[in-house]
């Protein structure tokens, strides 16, 4: 296909189902979308429909041949009555299961001379049609690529903050140890000891609800990439942004390459082709028709004593055939008409959807920048965060704050890498966005 510039070699490691713990890189990923993905599938199977319909095979410009050929037999009985001139009286002859036979062949073809260009144009209007399909194949393409890193970096995020929650958790099960045994020797109260219980009782059931989150994602990027069985993988966490244009380069490129804008200026082209198939019906049709033809009768008991008990012919026929509807009561008139209103109407769903188009490009836009600046600051939040979980931790260790200070260190922290992890996913999926607007996400090299 034109708009597969990538090729991917899809390798089917023979442990990938086999290792409960398989990383799946983005590449393989998407090399077993491209290859299993049902949608793509479903759209190769209407470029391939729209290839077949663009074929000179459907377009009219052959001639047809059709060959008929048959065979009869008749038994019948028959009477004859002469009536003498001179005499005036009548004889009759007649017969019992007289039978005659007939055979018969023809090969006859047509062919259409000129029909007004009517062919020509349609001819176009299909080839036309075959490129919006493979533009909509596109598109289709793009969004399922959308929806496979979408869900990707999904996992990619609910990993860490799984991962988070379980060190969150570890922490916090080592901090009721600590408090029991203070408990047990008097060196703290019941209340301290609770306070632990409950705040190991809740990270315990955020970690469990993170994992299942976790699980459920993994079994929707099964359903992208078109896998039946049930797959325990990890994904790569690691995040690379490219480097985008800025916003007027970018927007150039949207114009130039927008999969949505693509197809609409191809509609623009089947309306105007439609407009000219509507206006060949103005012209006459000159068709031309040759035939050659066989046909032998064969007589077996005649009454007829003048008849012939065999008869042939065979021959070649030929002729042409002009047409002109000269007035049909403004049915033509009426359907060029309407032809050039829908092409109106392309041209203005064109300058909608630019003007649609430029405004989520600019939104997007400026949201990854902001996002980018979210992710800067983020990272500095989880260094100061960090760094104060550990001060506060050395402290609690060394009995100089309470439990809930070293508890409020613990949440603060574990909120912090969750934005930071929010932050990083979220500005890799806008950046996606902005490849998929402007027509280069089938580009980007993962």
């Amino acid at each position: 296909m034109k708009y597969n510039k990538l090729t991917f070699v899809v390798v089917f490691l023979s442990t990938f189902y086999s290792f409960s713990q398989e990383i799946l890189t983005k590449k393989e990923a998407l090399a077993i979308t491209l290859k299993n993905n049902f949608g793509i599938k479903i759209a190769n199977n209407n470029l391939e429909i729209a290839k077949n319909n663009s074929d000179i095979l459907n377009t009219g410009f052959l001639p047809t041949a059709t060959l008929n050929s048959g065979a009869t037999y008749q038994r019948n009985n028959q009477s004859l009555t002469f009536t003498d001139r001179n005499t005036g009286n009548d004889s009759e002859i007649s017969g019992n299961g007289v039978v005659s036979k007939n055979y018969n062949a023809s090969l006859g073809v047509n062919y259409t001379i000129f029909d007004g260009l009517g062919r020509k144009y349609n001819y176009k209007q299909l080839k036309e049609t075959y490129n919006l399909t493979e533009l909509q194949a596109r598109e289709t393409i793009e969004n399922t690529y959308l929806q496979l890193f979408t869900i990707y970096f999904q996992i990619a995020r609910l990993s860490e903050n799984t991962n988070n929650l379980k060190e969150a958790l570890s922490i916090s099960k080592r901090r009721l140890k600590r408090a029991k045994y203070q408990y047990d020797y008097g060196q703290s109260t019941k209340l301290e000891l609770l306070n632990a219980q409950v705040d190991v009782n809740n990270d315990s059931i955020t970690y469990m609800s993170a994992k299942q989150q976790l699980s459920n994602a993994k079994r929707g990027l099964n359903v992208v990439l078109g896998v039946d069985k049930e797959t325990n993988y990890n994904v790569e966490t690691v995040v690379e942004y490219n480097k985008l244009l800025n916003l007027e380069e970018l927007e150039q490129k949207t114009i130039a390459n927008n999969s949505l804008l693509k197809q609409n200026e191809k509609n623009i082209a089947i309306s105007e082709f439609n407009i000219k198939v509507n206006k060949s019906n103005y012209f006459p049709t000159l068709n031309f028709n040759a035939s050659y033809g066989f046909n032998r009768t064969e007589n077996e008991n005649l009454i007829n004593p003048f008849g012939a008990k065999l008869i042939t012919s065979d021959g070649l026929n030929a002729g042409l055939n002009l047409t002109w509807n000269i007035f049909d009561g403004g049915t033509r008139k009426t359907r060029v008409a309407n032809a050039k209103i829908a092409l109106d109407n392309q041209q203005i769903a064109l300058e909608q959807q630019k003007v649609t188009i430029k405004n989520n490009l600019k939104n997007t836009w400026e949201n990854y920048n902001n996002q980018l600046f979210i992710l800067k600051a983020q990272e500095q939040n989880v260094l100061s965060n960090q760094n104060n979980f550990d001060r506060t931790q050395e402290r609690f260790n060394l009995g100089q704050i309470t439990s809930v200070e070293f508890r409020q260190a613990q949440v603060n922290l574990i909120n912090a890498k969750t934005a930071l992890n929010n932050a990083k996913f979220d500005a890799k999926l806008i950046e996606l966005q902005l490849l998929q607007l402007s027509g280069d996400i089938l580009n980007v090299n993962f």
